[in-house]
């Protein structure tokens, strides 16, 4: 297995698009439409530094990850990276695609792509329990609040 963060382009931007989780996981995670649309609203009103990859295992697209830079001052929060969205297509699940893409996001943002940070949150479902397993096991610590209903959970860097 080699996973590979990809630039959504305007040559794989319809194939990004098309994937999908399997149907009982679509009320956990929003269309690929959707995340870029709030992509582009996020970035253009300066709310954050958004980062859209299509995930590849060689040159098959299997999913994709949005990745944020949040420069604030705010207290919980301060210069944060955030995992906004991870959908693994269901024609590529349970194969440890979600594990790999994880272990890749977190070592690019220890590079810190767009400014220092002391943390990296993700939020997800409570009932999702694959999803805060898989963080779990990664790091990832439920700090006891939740937005937007999601829990929210902090790696620290």
């Amino acid at each position: 297995m080699k996973i590979e963060l990809r630039k959504i382009t305007s040559n794989n931007f319809d194939e990004c698009t098309n994937l999908e989780p399997n149907e009982n996981q679509k009320n956990f995670v929003a269309t690929n439409v959707s995340s870029l649309a709030e992509a582009y609203v996020a970035l253009t009103n300066n709310e954050c530094i958004p980062m859209p990859f299509a995930i590849y295992n060689d040159d098959n697209m299997v999913g994709f990850i949005m990745l944020s830079y949040m420069d604030s001052n705010e207290k919980d929060y301060p210069n944060t990276y955030w995992v906004w969205r991870l959908m693994i297509d269901k024609h590529y699940q349970g194969r440890g695609y979600g594990r790999e893409t994880m272990n890749k996001a977190i070592e690019l943002i220890k590079t810190f792509p767009y400014g220092k940070a002391s943390a990296a949150f993700i939020s997800y479902e409570p009932e999702n329990i694959i999803a805060k397993t898989l963080y779990a096991s990664l790091g990832f610590i439920e700090t006891g609040k939740i937005e937007y209903g999601e829990a929210v959970a902090k790696l620290d860097l």
